[in-house]
């Protein structure tokens, strides 16, 4: 499943192509996808301009100018991807198609139909059901190492587990976790409460250089990930732990306490990567 940094960068990909244009075309192809879409979707799009959009969490919302927002989700498969004018036979699974006043074609193309739209007053976009419990963005500057604390606080279970939890931190998933934690020097293990002070201070950092790092990258292009563009993120080939298990890692030397390589082991039923000598 697409991960803060892929949602950012699909975020800013619609941005450039679609804030301030005016949507002349709509078409919805099918009413359901992980959950029935609005009523009459199509004629509450047609016409209207798109304001202006944003992300929280792993959501995106495009504010129209009719004072609602379409509230979308990529879910395991879901795709934007952009064209030229109008199609007369929708594309293979090609649920979702708008058109714009300078002739582009906006497709959300998603073969496994785990994602979902939606539609919300904009006023009221972070009371809406799958928003109304996100924590912190981790890329705002408000995400401090008092926030994560207080997040963190009297939390038994391991960190890693915790991070993943979207009510402590919003966007964060299962590849840049690992990622952060490694930067950070924290084993993946170690309860979560214990994470105050110079922990935090090392973790919240190490969180953020690793989003921007991603975003900077276009994401991690795995399973089926693309750029709206259609080029793949490459961020993959800058992971330090992530899917290197039996690989060498980067800064440990090897003492007898470590084998000098990238361990894997299970957690929460996800697979989690890192260096047993230098993450405590």
């Amino acid at each position: 499943m697409p991960e803060l940094p892929e949602v950012e960068t699909v975020m800013r990909g619609l941005r450039a192509r679609l804030e301030g244009r005016t949507i002349i075309g709509a078409r919805v192809n099918r009413a359901d996808l992980r959950w029935p879409l609005p009523p009459d979707l199509a004629g509450r799009l047609l016409g209207r301009r798109a304001v202006s959009l944003r992300r929280r969490g792993k959501y995106i919302l495009l504010r129209l100018s009719d004072g609602n927002s379409l509230l979308l989700h990529l879910g395991m498969s879901g795709r934007i991807m952009f064209g030229d004018g109008e199609a007369d036979v929708p594309g293979a699974h090609e649920h979702v198609v708008l058109c714009t006043d300078d002739g582009a074609r906006i497709r959300f193309v998603d073969p496994r139909r785990f994602g979902s739209i939606d539609v919300v007053a904009t006023a009221r976009e972070d009371s809406h059901p799958r928003l109304a419990d996100l924590g912190p963005e981790p890329l705002d500057a408000a995400f401090t190492p008092q926030l994560l604390e207080a997040g963190l606080r009297g939390r038994r279970t391991a960190i890693k587990t915790a991070l993943l939890d979207q009510t402590i931190v919003a966007g964060l998933g299962n590849i840049y976790v690992c990622e952060a934690l490694f930067r950070a020097r924290l084993s993946p293990f170690r309860s979560a409460h214990t994470v105050i002070g110079r922990r935090a201070q090392r973790l919240v950092p190490a969180i953020r250089e690793t989003l921007e790092a991603a975003i900077e990258a276009g994401g991690s292009s795995l399973r089926d990930y693309v750029q709206p563009s259609g080029e793949l993120g490459y961020f993959q080939h800058a992971w330090r732990v992530y899917g290197r298990a039996g690989l060498p890692c980067e800064r440990c030397t090897g003492p007898p306490a470590c084998t000098g390589h990238i361990h894997r082991a299970v957690q929460a039923g996800r697979s989690t990567f890192f260096c047993r000598h230098t993450q405590r």
